[in-house]
């Protein structure tokens, strides 16, 4: 048995990066155990231990100074280069080959190969929760802590849509997926024995301590 702890480190996973997805992991640990309806939690929680493992490949380093800290960027734009020439350039194929490569169950791969921000629209239809509440996950995380769905989205309005030359497409696209982010919280929570407001950073502090030693298989 292995924990997260110990394959971020294996895997020299920037440690904004494992803050993230232990946090993304903490919201749907919470979701999953206030849930009506079945779920499998351990699908859940390990897709979101490992949704972003190849995100090194899609991140400007230069962005948060703070995050290459003590390391220095010439070290994680190394650490970036390996990946790069081990996984190839994109990020979500990446993500999956390291899902494969730690040994995860293939239905756990398949959940992060659907889960993506982009994909809003297919997610709000699926039929299954698991990929529901992944996406849910990742749409409460900013880079400084859990917060609530309309912060995380005005977030991200600021930090990615500059670097689309095509700046009115690009907004109104945005508005569509973020009016799709708040259906699924809606529909989520028409099913969940909490609130969106009962999952914060003071709620996912001690479900964070716990998932730092979650058992990964083999």
């Amino acid at each position: 048995m292995r924990t997260p702890r110990e394959i971020y480190s294996a895997y020299n996973i920037m440690p904004n990066l494992q803050l993230h997805q232990l946090r993304v992991a903490a919201v749907g640990k919470l979701i999953c155990e206030n849930f009506k309806q079945p779920v499998d939690k351990d699908d859940v929680i390990l897709a979101c231990l490992f949704h972003d493992m190849g995100n090194i490949l899609k991140f400007d380093l230069t962005y948060f100074p703070d995050a290459v800290e003590p390391e220095g960027l010439a070290y994680w734009e190394g650490v970036k280069a390996d990946y790069e020439k081990k996984y190839g350039p994109e990020q979500h194929a990446a993500t999956e080959a390291l899902a494969r490569e730690i040994g995860l169950p293939e239905r756990v791969v398949q959940l992060i190969g659907m889960v993506r921000f982009g994909a809003l629209d297919r997610i709000l239809g699926e039929s299954t929760w698991e990929p529901k509440i992944i996406e849910y996950g990742d749409c409460r995380v900013a880079p400084y802590g859990i917060v609530p769905i309309r912060e995380r989205f005005l977030d991200g309005r600021k930090r990615y849509l500059h670097r689309f030359p095509t700046a009115a497409e690009n907004d109104a696209h945005y508005d569509r997926l973020t009016a799709i982010g708040y259906e699924l919280e809606q529909q989520i929570f028409a099913h969940a024995h909490i609130t969106p407001e009962d999952i914060s950073d003071t709620s996912g502090v001690p479900v964070i301590e716990e998932l730092w030693e979650y058992p990964v298989n083999p």
